[in-house]
This record gives structure tokens, C-alpha cells and sequence, in this order.
């Protein structure tokens, strides 16, 4: 896997605020800016919010080439076709297992339509995890900067723990900075620290929980990680 030579990792959608201009919504959207080239990961519950957002951010939508969607909930996806009505040259990676009708919907927009099922390559540097988990599919993306690979989830519903374990295996790489949606807020605290443990063992450096993470796991990896702990919410930009 290629090393990129600049990442800036933007937050354009999320419950947790950071920059008081923008919106905030449930939901997650990162604009991944690699060599110049943008990925939309995840589109958050709102076309509207979404779009207010990256405008209060200068971010010019038909500048983005791809968008990859983690998986099919509402407050990942909803965002996706009020984007791309604007524009129909986007590339958009989805799970393979997400509904035909959607798929469609997107291909009906005169989009092109990436399926994703195994671990594919989106840009030099930049690949999914293909999708993972079982009741709910879902892919995370993985890249590689100049500081280690970079894993951003939109909910881990898979599991945390393993997208990291599935990101290492693929990349053989250590990992700098897990960011995004870890799913654990309605989990105990012994689990949560169970799962910053594993965190450890695995060799992650640095964290960046936000989204569906909950506050309580917030304060715990904070503690545990201290200052390579990274709060972020809409607004925040991480650069390598």
C-alpha cells in the first residue's frame, strides 16, 4: 500500500460540534483530502445540514471524486442523493450487500456504482476494508500516511476491535489513528475498558472516537490515551 504524502482528514457531519459556524446533526461525514484527490466518506442523515456545512467550509462539492459509504443507515447515507443530484461524475463505493433499489437510485443519477465486498483499492494510499460483520455490512477506510495508516469508521458495527485487527492483517502496517464512530456507548465499563486494552495491544497510537461513541467511552480513552487523545466534531480538521 502506497504512502501518501499529504492527508487532511476534515469533519463535515457529526453530533459532536467543534467549529460553533456549522451545523450539528446525528450522523457522521469526513471529507478525506489525499494528494489533492477528495473522498466523501459517509454523508450524514442530511442533505441540507450537509451541504450548509461544507459550504461554511469552502469546500466545493463538485471537487470531490468519490464517495464511499460505510453502510446503509439512514445517518450515514441519507446525505447521498441530494449530493450527487447536483452531479452525476462521482464514483460511489457502497457495500455489496446494500439494497438493489438504493444502488440503482445512485446508478439512476448517472453515478457509477462500486460495489465492495473484499478489501479494495479506492487511490493510491486509500482502500476499504470491504465489508465486514454480519447483520449489519459495513466498510472502513484505511490510509496510509507518512505517520502509519490512518482507519476511519463510520459505526463500527462489525466491531471496532475487529476493523482494527481486519486493518492490520490487510496492511501488515502499524496504525497511527483510529477515527470515527466506535459504537461501544451503550456497552459496560468494564468492556470499554476491555476494548481500550485491546487497543493497546494492537498498537494503535492515537484515537479519535466521535459520533455514536458516547461520552462515557470519550472520557475513558482520554484518560487512558491521554494527550494522543484527539477530540473532534464537526468542523475538525486532522493533517498529516
Amino acid at each position: 500500500m502506497e504512502t501518501v504524502n499529504k492527508a487532511k482528514f476534515l469533519i463535515v457531519y457529526d453530533n459532536n460540534r467543534f467549529d460553533d459556524r456549522l451545523k450539528v446533526a446525528w450522523g457522521f461525514g469526513c471529507l478525506v483530502n489525499v494528494n489533492g484527490f477528495n473522498i466523501l466518506f459517509d454523508t450524514g442523515g442530511d442533505t441540507e445540514i450537509l451541504l450548509y456545512n461544507m459550504a461554511k467550509l469552502n469546500i466545493d462539492v463538485k471537487k470531490i471524486e468519490v464517495i464511499a459509504l460505510s453502510h446503509i443507515h439512514g445517518d450515514h447515507a441519507g446525505g447521498l442523493m441530494g449530493v450527487i443530484r447536483s452531479d452525476d461524475h462521482f464514483k460511489v463505493y457502497v457495500p455489496s450487500s446494500f439494497l438493489s433499489g438504493f444502488k440503482r437510485e445512485i446508478k439512476s443519477y448517472g453515478c457509477e456504482v462500486i460495489e465492495v465486498r473484499d478489501a479494495i483499492k479506492i487511490f493510491d494510499g486509500v482502500a476499504s476494508t470491504g465489508e465486514l460483520g454480519i447483520a449489519i455490512k459495513e466498510q472502513s477506510l484505511l490510509v496510509n500516511t507518512s505517520m502509519g495508516l490512518v482507519v476511519v469508521t463510520g459505526c463500527s458495527h462489525p466491531g471496532i476491535v475487529r476493523i482494527i485487527k481486519k486493518a492490520k492483517e490487510l496492511t501488515k502496517m502499524r496504525i497511527h489513528l483510529v477515527m470515527g464512530g466506535y459504537h461501544i456507548e451503550t456497552t459496560s465499563r468494564d468492556n470499554i475498558t476491555s476494548i481500550i486494552h485491546q487497543f493497546q495491544d494492537l498498537g494503535v497510537k492515537k484515537v479519535a472516537p466521535c459520533h455514536c461513541s458516547g461520552d462515557l467511552v470519550k472520557r475513558m480513552f482520554k484518560q487512558a490515551f491521554a494527550e494522543d487523545f484527539i477530540e473532534i466534531g464537526v468542523g475538525k480538521t486532522i493533517e498529516f
